[in-house]
């Protein structure tokens, strides 16, 4: 008789990801994607995972120094009724918020969505040097 060894931890992160899904607004999200953060010298890059995300289904907006990247992912659709028997893959609504340091140009922020990977550029302001002040003598 074989004995196989029951290990809980695969089981107790799906539960969890299941208690995320649930406790989130479902009006304005039913997915979030992956995203990476990356602070450069001149830039901070933000890379979200959107797969099957059409551009045109996303949004990126500046707020009061909070940055929304937000759409929609639809759901495949079959030539044929079918009967799904298992689906992993989320679809729906997704939003995503980021508080911005006050040393980002806002009117500067690019996006671009390439391969399944939405990477958004927020500019820094360029430093302001602290500038010598002269004493004059009176």
């Amino acid at each position: 008789m074989k004995i196989a060894r029951f290990e809980p931890w695969p089981y107790v992160g799906l539960i969890n990801q299941d208690l995320k899904r649930l406790a989130a607004d479902p009006a304005v999200t039913q997915w979030a994607p992956a995203v990476d953060i990356v602070e450069e010298k001149n830039r901070f890059v933000v890379s979200a995972d959107v797969p099957g995300v059409r551009p045109e289904d996303i949004d990126v907006t500046m707020e009061a120094g909070v940055l929304t990247v937000s759409g929609v992912r639809h759901p495949g659709s079959h030539d044929e009724p079918v009967e799904l028997r298992r689906t992993e893959r989320a679809s729906g609504r997704f939003s995503r918020r980021f508080t911005l340091p006050e040393s980002t140009d806002a009117d500067k922020i690019t996006a671009r969505c390439r391969d399944g990977i939405l990477e958004v550029s927020i500019p820094k302001l360029p430093e302001v040097q602290p500038r010598q002040i002269t004493v004059e003598a009176a």
